[in-house]
């Protein structure tokens, strides 16, 4: 199982490739999860780079449309059309191409963020609003998660 966690800050180079930070990438075990990745846009409009082997589980298990054909094939052109296989290079940094940077509003200054079976790569200003604007809910579900594990903890003695 893949386990990515973490918040990184991170900028485009002039080419247009970001440094995925060796914290993130030690996270990843090559040989298991596959030492290829790909770039793709989420439903939220956010990047995300996952590594191939849980991309192909992703593509496998996501349930097609069943409204009709026509929905089938949008959906599946727009899936594979905004997907980018990509590799990393030897000092760890993803090419990120002008046309994905634009439709994810990427600019210079980003953040990184491990997301299970995957990274976000965010416009550090939308991460740092977002962050904002949804950290008190996020510090009730953890307190919400707390009391479940210790209830359950006292029924189990």
């Amino acid at each position: 199982m893949l386990l990515l966690t973490g918040e990184y800050e991170g900028t485009l180079d002039e080419k247009g490739r970001v440094f995925i930070s060796n914290k993130l990438r030690s996270q990843i075990d090559c040989d298991k999860h596959g030492n290829r990745f790909y770039l793709t846009l989420g439903p939220n409009g956010i990047l995300c780079l996952y590594p191939e082997k849980y991309f192909q589980q992703l593509t496998l298990t996501t349930p097609q449309p069943t409204a009709g054909p026509d929905e089938s094939v949008v959906f599946e052109r727009m899936s594979f059309a905004m997907s980018n296989k990509v590799e990393m290079d030897k000092q760890g940094r993803v090419l990120i191409t002008e046309k994905i940077r634009k439709r994810a509003n990427l600019q210079n200054n980003l953040t990184l963020i491990g997301i299970r079976d995957h990274i976000e790569i965010w416009n550090a200003a939308d991460w740092d609003k977002y962050f904002a604007e949804h950290f008190r809910q996020f510090q009730q579900q953890t307190m919400q998660a707390r009391q479940a594990v210790l209830q359950k903890q006292s029924k189990e003695l």
